[in-house]
């Protein structure tokens, strides 16, 4: 007997035929003489829909009171699945974040996870229950309801399978597994067998959306072996996990993401503290900074430019232009460009990869407006509306259509 914590995302529990479709697949696993948890999403566009109403109403709406309202949608999501599992004959009981035991800080809409007291999990599956909970939800220490941000289910599915010792956490999506790209965009893409933690979480921070980077990185730090698999289609998926390391260098994925803009400081002062004082002033209102470039000093003045989230890039110049420190400096926000990323072990050691990357953007006649490297991974911000033609045309230089 193993205990199997399952994760079905939103897609997987659209409507009442799939809702029954993952009634059966929990209920399979069961009776193969496993315990059973499974973290389920909201349905289809629950959540956008919402949002979409709290903005009707007030568009600058509290977070704590959207909190309130987006955790209704994995509430009915629990509750018809237990109903659907019931039909099938198996015991089943559905619990609400809270009531999972999950515990976390106060951050409103993008909650961290603090801990997770599965007393009452132990307890339910101690008599055999199929036990379903809420995912991307828990409670603060205020006793108010909390929800983890995008993604969350998948964090929570991963917390769960950590507190309870799992032997195994499936994330069932709409894909069968993790691809070099989205195959639904570009042609060629293969299916991924395994993949280690790190390149699975660079790929999902860079724009992947199978898995949330947040839940990847929960998996690493408690060696929690994941595997990605369909819902629609049972077939084996893609497992993540440390995966010993070759010399030779492969090329894991090609990613676009589109939910980037780009800040620039254009002829700040060059004084000593620009660079503090700017992030400083984001960190307090947990804006994520990623790829920054600084030029050289000129003429007294420098220029500075770095990447956000497209929400934030509004809220950063606002903020910044406040900053008296930036007197004298003209700050634009660019919302029409895309992040393109290759990720895969190996690449420090291996000359060449980033001419080969820029060699495929330049015959397509793709301008790079930004670079960053890592150990594993080459990204580069260019204008949107290539994003697509750009990932086709650098999957194509490393990844060949057999």
């Amino acid at each position: 007997m193993a205990l199997i914590v399952q994760k079905f995302g939103g897609s997987s529990v659209a409507n009442a035929e799939r809702v029954m479709n993952v009634a059966k697949i929990v209920c399979d696993t069961y009776r193969d003489g496993n315990d059973v948890v499974v973290v389920v999403s909201a349905q289809g566009d629950t959540t956008d829909d919402l949002i979409a109403k709290a903005k009707e109403i007030n568009p600058k709406a509290p977070k704590r009171e959207l909190d309130q309202l987006l955790a209704a949608g994995e509430e009915i999501s629990i509750s018809l699945l237990a109903m659907a599992i019931e039909t099938l004959g198996c015991p089943v009981i559905s619990l609400l974040g809270w009531q999972a035991g999950f515990n976390t800080n106060s951050v409103y809409g993008s909650a961290r996870i603090k801990n997770i007291k599965p007393n009452r999990l132990q307890a339910e599956l101690a008599k055999h229950n199929i036990v379903v909970v809420a995912g991307f939800q828990g409670i603060n220490r205020y006793d108010d309801v909390t929800t983890l941000g995008r993604g969350g289910s998948d964090t929570s599915a991963v917390a769960i399978a950590s507190a309870l010792k799992a032997d195994k956490c499936q994330i069932f999506t709409d894909v069968d597994g993790v691809y070099t790209a989205d195959p639904r965009k570009v042609e060629g893409t293969k299916k991924l067998k395994e993949i280690t933690y790190d390149e699975m979480l660079e790929l999902a921070t860079l724009g992947a959306q199978v898995l949330n980077n947040r839940s990847v990185e929960m998996a690493k730090k408690y060696s929690i072996e994941l595997e990605v698999l369909s819902s629609l289609n049972p077939i084996p998926g893609t497992i993540v996990k440390e995966v010993a390391k070759m010399e030779k260098m492969l090329i894991r994925g090609v990613t676009n993401d589109k939910d980037v803009a780009l800040v620039s400081i254009l002829g700040v002062q060059d004084n000593p503290g620009v660079a503090f004082k700017v992030f400083s002033k984001l960190s307090q209102k947990q804006i994520n900074v990623d790829i920054i470039l600084q030029s050289f000093g000129r003429n007294d003045t420098k220029d500075l430019v770095f990447s956000v989230s497209k929400e934030n890039g509004p809220v950063a110049v606002e903020l910044l232009n406040g900053l008296d420190i930036l007197d004298g400096a003209r700050i634009v926000c660019n919302t029409d460009v895309a992040k393109v990323s290759i990720v895969g072990a190996g690449m420090e050691s291996h000359p060449g990869t980033a001419t080969k990357m820029f060699e495929a953007l330049y015959d397509r006649g793709i301008n790079i407006k930004m670079i960053s490297t890592s150990e594993i991974k080459i990204s580069v911000i260019i204008d949107a509306n290539e994003a697509d033609r750009a990932v086709s045309a650098v999957h194509a230089a490393f990844i060949p259509n057999d």
